[in-house]
């Protein structure tokens, strides 16, 4: 059956793309639409940001036409600036709105934004509701379990924040406490599906990171659909791979090196094109690890990678690679 947030139909079970900081910009994001996913999001943007006019916060909300379905996310701690911040983000005409109730950094968590709305489910709730009355795009949202393990709030949260008109809410397997470490909790999203009273699309997310991971708990935890965060970096074949199964029942073959340096090379390409030479080939360092990973005997190109300036020589390195390594199979392939 097909999953619809408001008048955006996203498809039977779509996956989504998880909205992550420094990692979910234009360049990436791009990469991540030809390798399949059904709905991405731009990395969050500060309310605060936004309403000052901050020129890092409004290059945030850069958005493309082939990037669509795209929703745009904010946090903050005010609802008098959430609302106006959702008015501004708004007029770069996304397709949705979502709100960062999950981020667990402690620069947010800590200054009343992000999971720690965990902790004032009232305050959470208005500013939710001023959030969907200063547009008229569908509202969603994203959020963990809870706090901590004493205060895993999320079925009330859930049933609260439909009440006052988000159209999906996607939950991360883990409360704030844990941050990212130990296992993904799927057990009270299963919950929430379960509730009759919850009609919205339930999004999980946190730890799929295979192909397999993906089968079982689509069927474990009944949810709508799929947001993936970080087994996407540098790898965004997993959209790819995960479509391919649930349509055949088949594991596709991972890709080629051949393919690994293409798609490495254009979202350099991108990332010099949205950002200019010198931020472009800066930022991208952080990638090149993750899509050669598995390789042998890679560091020796990983660090000549990331202490290159020159774009040429850049892309000289990477043909390199290619002639290597082109009859090698990585170790770990997708599975």
């Amino acid at each position: 059956m097909s999953v619809k947030i408001g008048n955006i139909d996203l498809g039977e079970f779509p996956l989504l793309l998880a909205p992550m900081e420094d990692v979910s910009d234009p360049p990436f994001r791009f990469v991540c639409k030809q390798s399949g996913v059904d709905m991405m999001y731009t990395e969050f943007i500060s309310s605060e940001g936004l309403i000052r006019d901050a020129a890092k916060s409004r290059a945030k909300l850069d958005i493309f036409e082939y990037e669509r379905p795209i929703g745009i996310q904010i946090f903050g701690s005010e609802i008098d600036h959430m609302r106006e911040a959702t008015e501004i983000a708004t007029l770069a005409n996304p397709d949705l709105m979502d709100i960062n109730y999950g981020c667990p950094v402690k620069n947010l968590a800590c200054r009343g934004a992000g999971a720690s709305l965990l902790q004032d489910i009232d305050k959470m709730v208005k500013m939710t509701e001023a959030v969907v009355k200063a547009t008229h795009l569908p509202v969603t949202v994203k959020t963990r379990l809870g706090w901590d393990d004493n205060t895993k709030n999320v079925e009330e949260v859930a049933e609260r924040l439909q009440d006052i008109g988000i159209q999906a809410l996607t939950i991360h397997g883990r409360t704030r406490a844990q941050l990212y470490k130990g296992e993904a909790d799927w057990t009270l999203i299963r919950e929430i599906k379960r509730n009759p009273r919850i009609k919205i699309p339930i999004f999980g997310n946190g730890d799929v990171d295979s192909i397999q991971k993906a089968a079982d708990w689509r069927l474990e935890y009944e949810i709508d659909g799929i947001m993936i965060g970080r087994a996407a970096i540098g790898y965004p074949w997993i959209f790819r791979e995960i479509r391919h199964f649930f349509n055949t029942g088949e594991i596709l073959a991972g890709p080629s090196v051949e393919e690994r340096v293409t798609v490495c090379r254009t979202h350099f390409e991108k990332s010099i094109a949205w950002k200019g030479p010198k931020v472009g080939v800066f930022e991208m360092r952080r990638h090149y690890a993750n899509y050669f990973k598995g390789l042998p005997d890679f560091k020796p190109y990983r660090m000549l990678l990331v202490k290159e300036d020159n774009i040429e020589t850049i892309h000289s390195i990477l043909d390199e690679v290619a002639d290597k390594y082109h009859n090698i199979l990585p170790v770990g392939e997708m599975a």
